[in-house]
Formats: C-alpha cells, sequence, structure tokens
C-alpha cells in the first residue's frame, strides 16, 4: 500500500471526534501512514494496503496510558497482536511485515489517551483476506478493544466509517488534534489497480474512547 505523510501540525484543525473510519490506510500489499510534517500522500499496499497516520506526539507530550499491545474488534472477528509501527526516511509510515497483524503508530498517541490513535492493516494479500479485509462493515456502535500492557482494556466505539480516494486522502481530518481519546482504523479499499498493484481508496474508520 502507498505511504502517507502527515501535514504539519500547525495546520491541522480541531477535530472534534466524528470522524469516518477508523485510522489507517491499505493499499495492495502493504500499509502506509502518513507521517509528521509531511504533505497528504496516497495510500496502496500490494493486493492490500493501507495509509493513514495519526498526528505524532509533539516532544514532551504526556503519555498516561500503558502502550497497547492488542486489538480486538468483535464485530468483524479481529483479534490481533498489535506491531509497533514506525516511519522510513521520507516519513511514510511503514506498514506490517505481516498481514495477519494490525499494527499502531506508536509515534502517535496512545490508545485511551487524549489525541487520535492509529491502528493500521493490510485489507487482504496474495494469500486471501488480511486482518482487516472486513473494516468497511462496521457501524456506528461497534465495540473496538485495545489491550494495553498494564493489563488494561480500552473500549472504543466506532462513530463513523468512510471510503476515501487516495489521491485525496482526509489527512486533516484523520491526524488532526482532538479534544478527547480517539481511534482511527485504516485499511484499503475499493477497486483494486492491477497494473499499479494498488486500492483506489482507503478506508477509514473513526471510534471514541467510551
Amino acid at each position: 500500500m502507498s505511504r502517507h505523510r502527515k501535514p504539519r501540525r500547525p495546520l491541522l484543525p480541531l477535530v472534534s471526534g466524528l470522524l469516518t473510519g477508523a485510522a489507517v490506510v491499505v493499499t495492495a500489499g502493504t500499509v502506509a501512514l502518513v507521517s509528521p510534517g509531511a504533505a497528504v500522500p496516497a495510500a496502496g499496499m500490494a493486493p492490500v494496503a493501507t495509509s493513514a497516520v495519526p498526528v505524532v506526539a509533539e516532544p514532551g507530550t504526556r503519555r498516561s496510558a500503558a502502550p497497547p499491545v492488542r486489538v480486538r474488534v468483535p464485530a468483524i472477528g479481529v483479534d490481533s497482536e498489535l506491531l509497533r509501527l514506525g516511519t522510513d526516511a521520507a516519513g511514510a509510515l511503514v506498514p506490517p511485515d505481516d498481514y495477519d497483524l494490525a499494527g499502531w503508530f506508536a509515534a502517535g498517541a496512545v490508545p485511551g489517551d487524549v489525541g487520535p490513535a492509529v491502528v493500521a492493516g493490510h485489507v487482504d494479500s496474495v494469500d486471501g483476506p488480511a486482518v482487516f479485509a472486513r473494516l468497511d462493515e462496521l457501524a456506528p456502535g461497534d465495540e473496538v478493544l485495545v489491550d494495553r500492557e498494564d493489563g488494561t482494556t480500552a473500549v472504543f466505539t466506532v462513530t463513523g466509517l468512510g471510503r476515501h480516494p487516495k489521491s485525496d486522502f482526509p489527512t486533516e481530518a484523520v491526524y488532526g488534534p482532538t479534544p478527547r481519546a480517539e481511534l482511527r482504523l485504516v485499511t484499503c479499499g475499493g477497486e483494486f489497480d492491477r497494473s499499479a498493484r494498488s486500492y483506489l481508496d482507503n478506508v477509514v474508520v473513526t471510534a471514541v474512547l467510551t
């Protein structure tokens, strides 16, 4: 999947919480997230890809919640270990190297702390459906549970889901600061461009801490 880079933080508007989708973009074969200070890119993976990264924590940002280790989404049968995702030299999020596992953008908000925490995953691969194959089936009211290192679980409720052309990814909405703890789940969607080996859209799910 193609990799997105996030815009410079000073330009991001305050997001009140109701977004469409959770915050990760997938393109055929790989997952890609937007990185801090970068321009809005499009996402895509090799049979699967994700694109969308949360606002990166500013130096000195205070974190109170323990790091996440697992994500569970009962409504679509997801129960995955959470890998820690970073960015490459160009500032783009590096997607999970395992199509069956989701990843958390470790430089962004911790699930449960104020801000948009981003989790990305592949939609499929040459071998079949991947971890977020059914992400577009989520509906408002569905729960997303994030288990943390200290044994606690952050429970989020889905508030919206949207599909966006990778050429017009809602970077500011996905990465912008929020007044409460939120979660974004991102993967690829729409039609698959075989020549580019990438999906044309990104599915973004937004959820809020309950």
